[in-house]
């Protein structure tokens, strides 16, 4: 492998106009192509918009999504790479031949889609199908992995990703801002977001503290540094249906320190230079070839049924 470097993105989209959402992916790829990456991500369902599918119908669910490959915004995005030169990750509803919906996510350079992960802990929508397999992929000569949002919080999908021989995993996600059993969790108020030009300082209050930020910090560099991986962070910014998102979006290295990260309150990416030799210095890599499979395995793999409880979206429900 030889140094790769990458974009990460975050903006605020657009809920169900796609055409927008495009728009705003090929005016960041361009400007990280521009900047010398070869490679640019955008966060969870970044094409389609997400929180408002919690409200579709399957009806209007399935005129949402999209087949993949042949769909119009897979065909779009490959003319995007194309034009720029670049890789692009970014995010839609999917829909099957059989009528079958997904939470995909999609990886597509000048030559068409590269690979398609279909997120395995879908809730937003109760006409979604779960994937039931992991993603491991090439790019540029390293081993990539895809996990959606809650797939990352699942810590066996992470490891398991790894042990399939991902280097890089992408972690698109809609995330933060929501309330929660954890202290210090909640929504932030939209008048903040409305007020930001005046008010700057309150709403990076927020968005830095319990609920967004310091929230992300108690896990997410873990699973780079447990692993020994570089973690691709995105997440929108902005309005989301009626939900605010604070951004963050952010690189990880190996050793679990943050080497890129946005911290405006607009459309933007970072970037930064994936190196090959940290793969093997940080600790991650020594403890995953200390493992011992054979003291694990049975209790790994003994039944389980899965519990899918997401606090914010249920007590909505509730109401």
């Amino acid at each position: 492998m030889e140094k790769l470097k990458i974009a990460t993105a975050q903006f605020e989209n657009k809920s169900g106009d796609k055409a927008y959402n495009l728009s705003v992916i090929e005016k960041l790829a361009k400007e990280a192509a521009t900047g010398g990456s070869k490679v640019i991500t955008f966060h969870e369902c970044s094409i389609t918009g997400y929180t408002f599918a919690r409200k579709l119908s399957r009806e209007q669910m399935l005129d949402l999504a999209e087949l993949i490959p042949d769909g119009p915004s897979i065909l779009r995005l490959t003319e995007i790479a194309e034009k720029y030169d670049i890789t692009i990750l970014a995010g839609l509803f999917e829909r099957d031949i059989e009528g079958n919906l997904f939470k995909a996510y999609v990886c597509v350079d000048k030559n068409g889609l590269l690979a398609k992960h279909r997120k395995l802990h879908p809730f937003i929508n109760p006409h979604l199908s779960p994937g039931n397999s992991y993603t491991v992929f090439d790019i540029h000569g390293w081993k990539c992995g895809i996990l959606i949002c809650y797939d990352n919080n699942v810590i066996e999908n992470v490891r398991a990703t790894v042990l399939l021989g991902a280097n890089i995993i992408f972690m698109p996600h809609v995330t933060m801002c929501t309330p929660s059993t954890r202290p210090g969790a909640g929504f932030v108020d939209p008048q903040l977001w409305y007020n930001r030009e005046n008010d700057p300082t309150s709403l990076r209050l927020e968005f830095d503290g319990m609920k967004g930020r310091e929230w992300l910090m108690k896990w997410l560099p873990s699973r780079a540094y447990d692993n020994g991986i570089y973690a691709i962070f995105s997440n929108p910014i902005g309005m989301d249906d009626d939900q605010l998102k604070n951004g963050c979006s952010m690189i990880i290295d190996p050793f679990g320190d943050i080497v890129a990260e946005c911290r405006t309150f607009e459309d933007s990416l970072v970037s930064t230079t994936l190196i090959p030799e940290k793969l093997k210095q940080a600790g991650g890599y020594r403890y995953t070839k200390a493992r011992r499979p054979d003291l694990y395995r049975s209790i790994l793999g003994q039944g389980h049924q899965p519990e899918l409880n997401v606090v914010w979206l249920n007590s909505e429900e509730d109401k």
